[in-house]
């Protein structure tokens, strides 16, 4: 991805959360400067992953297939100090912006859209062997709990979340005509190095092209202390 490409959505993403109240931590708005003079006492920040995360998946057509997220709020499994179980993300997806199917192998998660257009969301049981099963789909949504076949692509409308089980292979995207879509995701801790299975062999971060200077950096761009 060019670095302008992020900087405009990291803009663009600022814009949608202001517009529907969501609050962005100060660290969102660290320049690469004020990076700099952080200590030590901000290590839970570098180690976990906090911030600003965009992924093209490797694909080279951000506005097509990819997300941006933003971690406000994770443990870590492979750092004994960090006692936190859960993890808490703000994302966005835009009409017809594609996020591959995947699945978590350990990871519980809710996925709620907490403003903006509606969401689209393809589900698929998991075989044993990483293929798309047959099966019904088991569905938890807001109390509800039912069975879909596999396959169905479900709309998610403001105020309304769905549970994503371990092994249940989602992608999503917002439906066409009705503008980009704010999606909270509140789960168990968060293992993007460890717990994620992609249907098709794509990337996860981005190589960047840096034909401007970075706005904010990414959440694996932060200069160690």
């Amino acid at each position: 991805m060019k670095r302008s490409e992020i900087n405009k959505a990291i803009t663009e993403a600022v814009a949608l959360a202001n517009r529907y109240c969501f609050k962005l931590p100060p660290f969102a708005f660290w320049s690469p400067e004020e990076w700099k003079t952080k200590g030590e006492e901000y290590d839970e920040i570098r180690d976990n992953y906090l911030g600003w995360d965009i992924t093209d998946f490797g694909l080279a057509d951000f506005r097509k297939t990819g997300l941006l997220l933003f971690t406000l709020r994770n443990g870590n499994h492979k750092i004994e100090k960090y006692k936190k179980t859960y993890a808490e993300k703000l994302l966005i997806s835009e009409e017809g912006q594609v996020t591959p199917f995947h699945f978590h192998w350990s990871k519980m998660e809710d996925i709620i859209v907490r403003g903006g257009g509606n969401m689209m969301i393809k589900l698929y049981n998991s075989t044993p062997e990483g293929a798309f099963s047959n099966e019904p789909v088991r569905v938890s949504s807001d109390g509800r709990n039912y069975s879909v076949p596999a396959g169905t692509i479900l709309r998610l409308i403001p105020g309304e979340s769905i549970t994503l089980y371990p092994g249940l292979y989602h992608s999503f995207w917002g439906e066409e005509g009705h503008g980009s879509v704010l999606i909270g995701e509140v789960s168990m801790t968060n293992d993007d190095s460890a717990d994620n299975r992609f249907y098709e062999n794509i990337g996860r971060f981005p190589e960047i092209e840096e034909d401007q200077p970075p706005i904010y950096l990414m959440c694996n761009e932060y200069p160690k202390v």
